[in-house]
């Protein structure tokens, strides 16, 4: 069974950092593109960062360009986003995805990717 297990989410401070992580199981990862989506409360889910089935390609939603890095570890089989100064903007509940030989286009749309993990939130407040 596919699954994908986010973790890492938490309360923080204005300027302050988290990184998640997201371990796949029931597959590997090396075929997959991967990336980040969240969806603060009464808005739309929205794409965060991706990174290509190939690594050619990653691309950040412009919101978080310069603060936030999308990477992968194929041999753990896990990838995450370090996410430095946070603000209160930032808060949501965040959701890894993978799709199997899949890009990582411009905008970054839920249909781009099959496979969800459950999330987790991040909460950025002083």
């Amino acid at each position: 069974q596919l699954q994908l297990v986010e973790s890492g989410g938490g309360l923080v401070q204005p300027g302050g950092s988290l990184t998640l992580s997201c371990a796949a199981s029931g597959f590997t990862l090396d075929s997959y593109a991967i990336g980040w989506f969240r969806q603060a409360p009464g808005k739309e889910r929205e794409g965060v960062s991706c990174i290509s089935s190939s690594g050619s390609t990653t691309r950040y939603a412009d919101s978080v360009k310069g603060r936030f890095t999308i990477s992968r570890d194929n041999a753990k089989n896990t990838f995450f986003l370090q996410m430095n100064g946070l603000q209160p903007e930032d808060t949501g509940v965040y959701y890894c995805v993978a799709e199997y030989l899949g890009g990582c286009p411009r905008r970054i749309t839920i249909e781009t990717f099959d496979y969800w993990g459950q999330g987790t939130q991040v909460t950025v407040s002083s």
